[in-house]
Parts: structure tokens; sequence; C-alpha cells
């Protein structure tokens, strides 16, 4: 379990291809406080360090998370976001984010707002009934509130320190993003659609 306030960036180093799917080596000042059989989030993904040293720290990716995530896209000198899970005696930030990713969204627009930056982000309609104005999302692991909603788009505005401190900075239109909802919208549609309730996005 995460927060979606992250805690370092780190680089790939390597993108190495393994007979079960491949292996990220992520440069990072968290490797040090790693160690083997951690969990860690990247980019808003749950996986885990199978080796590390004082700079370095070595995760598998599944073929099953390279194609439901962004991940299958890194390619050597990306930069990702990276948070520890959150422990059971720390302060509650941001909102419980899991590391299962609900699909990718693309960035359609950035636009700076003073010392802020709106970032629009597409979805895929299969997501529409997790979303909501002021909900919270994630987006590559950041804990996000949505400030603007229609039935294929939602905007989200970046602070100067979230900006500064995640790999937002160096978005660009049309990058990828991992998007996870929030959890507990997912039960409130469960429970709905277990009551005869239909949450199927409507065709437009």
């Amino acid at each position: 379990m995460f927060t979606g306030l992250i805690e370092a960036l780190g680089e790939v180093a390597e993108v190495k291809p393994t007979p079960a799917g491949f292996r990220l080596r992520l440069t990072t000042t968290l490797a040090a406080e790693i160690t083997p059989g951690d969990s860690l989030s990247v980019n808003g993904v749950c996986l885990t360090a199978v080796s590390c040293d004082a700079a370095d720290i070595h995760a598998d990716i599944s073929p099953e998370t390279a194609r439901v995530s962004a991940l299958g896209a890194l390619r050597r000198g990306a930069v990702v976001n990276l948070e520890r899970p959150l422990r059971a005696d720390a302060r509650l930030g941001g909102h419980f984010v899991q590391g299962h990713v609900d699909a990718t969204g693309t960035i359609d627009d950035i636009r700076q707002d003073g010392d802020s930056y709106w970032v629009t982000i597409k979805y895929p309609a299969l997501l529409a009934p997790y979303l909501v104005r002021k909900g919270s999302i994630a987006v590559n692991g950041i804990s996000l509130t949505i400030a603007g909603l229609d039935d294929r788009r939602f905007d989200v505005q970046i602070i100067p320190y979230t900006w500064q401190h995640t790999n937002l900075h160096s978005a660009k239109p049309d990058d990828l993003v991992n998007i996870e909802c929030d959890i507990l919208g997912k039960y409130v549609v469960r429970v709905a659609e277990l009551a005869g309730f239909s949450t199927k996005p409507v065709d437009r």
C-alpha cells in the first residue's frame, strides 16, 4: 500500500529482456535503503526489488505488467517516480494507492497557470464510472485531485513542489501515463453492480 506522495526520482539505467519479460535497473538515491524482496512503486506500479546495491535497484517486469501499464514503454534514460510502501506508524498523506494500475492514459495538454500547471489526460471509457470531480486519482503514482472531468478527459492541477519533485516536469503531450482509480470508488461501483445498477459508460 502506498500514498501517492513521491519520495524520489529514479533513472532507468538498463532495460534487459528476460525469458519472463524484462528487468529494469534503476539508479536512485533510495537504492541504499532497499533490500531484496522489498516492494517499490515505480511510476505507480508495485514492483519487487530482486537485487540492489548502493546505487541501483533491479526489478522484474512481467509480460502482463508491461501490457497493462506504461512500464513496457520505458527506455534507458527515462525518469520514474519512486515511493516505498506506507509504514503502519506513519502519517497518511495523499490517498490509498495500491500500485495496481487500472489502465494507461495519454497526456493531452500541459499549460502553465502562474507557478502551477494544468495537465489534461485522456483516459479509456472503461474508467469513467470510477472518476468524480474533486476525487482522488493516481497518475504515474502521484496522488492528485481531479479538478475537471468529461467523458474522455480529466484535468489535474500540479503545484510547483509536485512539478519539480516528480517526473511530470519532463512530461509532454502524447506521453503514456499509468492511471489508478481510487479504491473507494471501485468498491462503490461493485456494490452498485451487485445491486443491479448499470455502471457501463454511455456511448456518445
